[in-house]
C-alpha cells in the first residue's frame, strides 16, 4: 500500500450496527498492523510523544509492532499508560499523537490509536500483564475514584511501591469509563474490567460503594485510617440544564443519568430498568457525550435529532464520532437551539420549541458567538429530551474536607503537580478541570503521582 496513506480499519456496516451495541471498530489483524506500523519514520525527535499527555514512547512501541514483537510493544506502552486498550479507542488521537505526526504533512498520520488499541488487545487475549518492578516503601496512598485520573495516578503510584486503595461510590470500578461511554465504543467486560484488573494486579485495593464525604470524609481516611497522602480523582458528574421551561417534565433527562442507565444498569440488555425508549429523541449539545446519547437512543429504536446552536464545523465533537452518528442515521439540526421543552396535560415531554441561530463575533474563546433569528421559532414533536451540556463536580468532596479550595465553577484549584491547598492531598482530572476527555484525565493522574511522590520524598 502507498505509504502515504494509512491501512484501513474494518467496522461494522452502518445499518447493522445501529441496531446492535456490538463494537463498531473492529480493529487490526496481526498483518494490518504490522503493514501500518512500518508506515512510522521512527524520528529522532519524536512529535508524536510531545502530543501525548501520558508520554508514551510512540516510536519504540510502534517499531515492536512492526518487527512482531507485540509484547514488546504492549510493555513500552505499559511504563506509561495503565489504560492502552482504553485509550487506543476513545482518545481524540487526531488533535494529539496523530495530530502531531510528521507522516500527516503530506499524507495520513500514523495510525497510532490503532496501533495502541491492537497492542492492547493481543495482550488482553494471551494474557500478558504490565510488568511490576518496585519494591513496597511503606507509605500508604488513598485514591478517590476509579475513573482514568484515578486507575492512572494508583497504578503509577502502585509501581513505585506505594500501598494504594481506590475508594469507588458506585459498585463498579471504572467512573466514566463503565457508566459514561457506550458499549459499542468501549466494551465494558471484555476492555474496561480487564484494565481495572490490571491495575489491581499491581497491588492496587479497590473499595467500591464508598461515598467519600458521606460514607468517609478525606480528613477521617487521613486522620483515623492511616492514609498519609489523597488523590481526589472523582470526576464531574453533576449535570448542567439549559434553565428554560419545562425542563422538570418527566422524559427530559440528562446524558449523564442516560447513559448510566444504560451502561451500569445494562439497559442495553433489555433489563428490567427504568430507560427513555422514546420514538422522537431530541438530544441537546454537540459534545462526545452528546454523540454518545444520540447513537444509543438511536439503538434503543429511536429517531434521534441532535439540536446544537453552532454549525458542522464548531462541533465539539471527535470527527470521526460525528461521521458514524451520521452513517448511523442520527439527524443534526445545527445552528438551532431550544427555548422551550414543551409538556402535556399528564407533565409528559410532548416536544421542544426552537429558534433558529445565526453566527456573530467570536465570543471569550475564539468561538463565533450564535444569535438567535428573530422570529424563527417552531415546534418539534419530541418524547424525550436528553441534555448534554457538560458537567462539573459534585460538590460533596469539597464540602466535607476542610481547607481545600475550590473555584467559582466548584473545581478543586490545583497545580499542576496536583498538589491543592491541603497538605498532601491532591487532585486531578476533571475534578479540577471540570469535564474533559479520558486522556486528559489520565494525564492528571499521572501528574499527581509523580507530585505525591515527590512531596514524600521531601517529607522524608
Amino acid at each position: 500500500m502507498d505509504g502515504f496513506v494509512r491501512v484501513p480499519v474494518s467496522e461494522q456496516d452502518p445499518q447493522v450496527r445501529a441496531t446492535n451495541f456490538e463494537e463498531v471498530c473492529l480493529g487490526y489483524t496481526m498483518e494490518e498492523a504490522m503493514e501500518e506500523a512500518s508506515r512510522c519514520l521512527n524520528c529522532k525527535n519524536a512529535q508524536c510523544v510531545k502530543g501525548c499527555p501520558v508520554s508514551i514512547q510512540i516510536p519504540d512501541f510502534i517499531a515492536a509492532v512492526k518487527d512482531g514483537d507485540i509484547e514488546k510493544a504492549y510493555q513500552v506502552i505499559s511504563e506509561s499508560s495503565a489504560l492502552p486498550a482504553v485509550c487506543g479507542r476513545v482518545c481524540p488521537q487526531e488533535s494529539q499523537c496523530e495530530g502531531k505526526c510528521i507522516r500527516g504533512i503530506k499524507g495520513d498520520a500514523v495510525s497510532i490509536g490503532k496501533l495502541e488499541r491492537f497492542t492492547a488487545d493481543w495482550a488482553r487475549e494471551h494474557g500478558i500483564k504490565p510488568q511490576v518492578k518496585a519494591e513496597k516503601n511503606g507509605h500508604k496512598v488513598a485514591v478517590i475514584g476509579s475513573g482514568p485520573a484515578g486507575l492512572t495516578c494508583a497504578g503509577d503510584l502502585a509501581k513505585l511501591g506505594y500501598d494504594v486503595t481506590i475508594f469507588e461510590a458506585l459498585h463498579e470500578a471504572g467512573g466514566v469509563l463503565v457508566y459514561g461511554i457506550p458499549e459499542f465504543r468501549l466494551p465494558k467486560e471484555k476492555v474496561v474490567a480487564a484494565e481495572v484488573e490490571n491495575v489491581k494486579a499491581l497491588g492496587v485495593k479497590i473499595e467500591t460503594n464508598v461515598v467519600i464525604g458521606k460514607s468517609i470524609t478525606i480528613d477521617e481516611l487521613m486522620e483515623e485510617e492511616g492514609f498519609e497522602a489523597v488523590f481526589i480523582g472523582s470526576g464531574a458528574g453533576l449535570p448542567r440544564f439549559m434553565g428554560i421551561p419545562g425542563e422538570q417534565a418527566n422524559g427530559v433527562f440528562s446524558a449523564n443519568e442516560f447513559l448510566t442507565r444504560n451502561n451500569l444498569m445494562k439497559a442495553f440488555k433489555n433489563y428490567d430498568t427504568p430507560i427513555a425508549r422514546g420514538k422522537k429523541v431530541v438530544v441537546v449539545g454537540g459534545g462526545n457525550v452528546a454523540m454518545d446519547a444520540a447513537r444509543t437512543a438511536l439503538r434503543l429504536g429511536a429517531e434521534v435529532h441532535i439540536v446544537y446552536r453552532r454549525g458542522e464545523a464548531e462541533l465539539p465533537a471527535r470527527v470521526e464520532e460525528v461521521h458514524h452518528a451520521k452513517e448511523e442515521g442520527v439527524i443534526f439540526d445545527l445552528l438551532q437551539n431550544p427555548t422551550e421543552i414543551l409538556v402535556d396535560e399528564k407533565g409528559w415531554v410532548k416536544g421542544v420549541r426552537i429558534i433558529k441561530m445565526e453566527l456573530g463575533e467570536p465570543d471569550a474563546s475564539g468561538r463565533r458567538s450564535p444569535v438567535e433569528i428573530e422570529g424563527s421559532e417552531y415546534d418539534m414533536e419530541a418524547d424525550t429530551v436528553i441534555m448534554s451540556l457538560g458537567t462539573s463536580p459534585n460538590p460533596l468532596i469539597s464540602s466535607t474536607t476542610k481547607g481545600l479550595d475550590v473555584n467559582r465553577r466548584g473545581c478543586i484549584v490545583a497545580e499542576d503537580d496536583g498538589s491543592t491547598s491541603k497538605v498532601a492531598v491532591y487532585a486531578g482530572g476533571d475534578a479540577v478541570t471540570g469535564a474533559a476527555t479520558v486522556i486528559l484525565a489520565m494525564g492528571a493522574g499521572k501528574a499527581a503521582a509523580a507530585g505525591i511522590d515527590e512531596y514524600f520524598k521531601n517529607r522524608d
